[in-house]
């Protein structure tokens, strides 16, 4: 099966000609990126560095978890990403992708730390997953269930809820060790790393609601100016549609929603970053006009709300999918030396 190609944005870093390009492999990136730019063409090795802040991008796992479209910049020998030219005398030097934190996007950073976490733990889920699975008793604690969860697979990690990240972060770690059949050491990277999970979802959050205030406050004053503009006729509408939101009385009943989920989405900001990936399919499938009524808001807020919780979905699953691809594709590479062996054998 031949492996996806994916599409780059390639350039020098002294020029403003970009060349788009589609490549399967960081390997084979640069071979076309020194064709199509006439460089390394003497044998002399080239460097990809990201156009957005030079770091060295020279790990095939790294190159993988990059999103589509992303800008390269590509630099011969002696050259350095200096942000505006390649020249060799330009300031700062770029920092390299396998080990820089921060650098790519939040989607990519999440996607190497937990796909390193996961090939890290690689042959203990193998003996956990020949075990036999116990069976769940009603009374057993959350954090057992959500730890069995990540037994199974830890990209699991991507799809869970923050107040289930947080019941596993609060775990004494000895007893999560315990329960993953894990040393010490790995359970606290594991906590780590669901930390940071939560620290982004935060993040995005307050990005979220900044946005959101910006744009309220041009709303505003739009609607300052309109006033003075127009009659009395609008403030008259918007009692329309406040009045029009509170007369749906016990519409609550014909969602599919509990109230704890309701309570998220009308209390918590960018309520979407809260949910497990269920409970998002869950809101995203609901009837618009039910929903509204069941929140008491008028239909445009909820479709807004909706969507939101799509394309958070969308998100996760496309980095559980990233996850298994590179993990499929570093258990390939792992073979791939003893077969190239053979072959260079038969050859001579």
């Amino acid at each position: 099966m031949a492996a996806r190609l994916k599409p780059c944005v390639v350039r020098r870093g002294d020029g403003r000609e970009q060349h788009g390009l589609a490549a399967s492999s960081l390997r084979e990136l640069r071979d076309k990126a020194g064709r199509a730019l006439a460089i390394g063409e003497d044998g002399r090795p080239i460097t990809l560095v990201l156009a957005e802040d030079g770091t060295i991008v020279d790990d095939e796992d790294y190159f993988l978890c990059l999103p589509s479209n992303t800008k390269f910049v590509a630099l011969a020998e002696g050259e350095r990403w200096s942000g505006r030219s390649a020249g060799s005398g330009g300031a700062g030097r770029p920092q390299r992708g396998s080990s820089r934190r921060g650098a790519a996007s939040g989607t990519a950073r999440l996607c190497v730390f937990v796909f390193w976490l996961v090939m890290s733990m690689a042959d203990s889920r193998s003996a956990w997953l020949s075990e036999p699975a116990d069976e769940v008793d009603s009374g057993a604690e959350r954090w057992r269930q959500l730890a069995r969860q990540l037994r199974a697979d830890l990209s699991n990690i991507i799809l869970m809820s923050e107040e289930d990240l947080q019941v596993l972060i609060d775990v004494p770690r000895s007893d999560l060790a315990e329960e993953l059949a894990q040393n010490q050491t790995k359970t606290q990277v594991l906590q780590d790393t669901l930390q940071q999970v939560l620290d982004r979802r935060e993040e995005e959050r307050q990005s979220k609601q900044l946005l959101e205030l910006y744009l309220e406050a041009l709303k505003n004053e739009d609607s300052i100016l309109s006033k003075v503009a127009e009659s009395e006729s609008v403030p008259r509408k918007e009692m329309d549609v406040v009045d029009t939101g509170t007369s749906s009385a016990g519409a609550s009943a014909r969602t599919a929603l509990s109230d704890h989920i309701f309570a998220v989405l009308k209390e918590k900001p960018a309520p979407e970053l809260c949910l497990d990936s269920q409970t998002l399919e869950l809101v995203v499938k609901e009837d618009t006009q039910a929903l509204a009524a069941a929140l008491s808001w008028d239909k445009q807020k909820a479709k807004a709300v909706q969507q939101a919780c799509d394309q958070e979905l969308s998100k996760r699953l496309q980095q559980v999918q990233t996850l298994h691809s590179l993990r499929s594709t570093s258990r390939g590479k792992k073979a791939l030396p003893c077969g190239d062996g053979l072959s260079s054998k038969r050859k001579k």
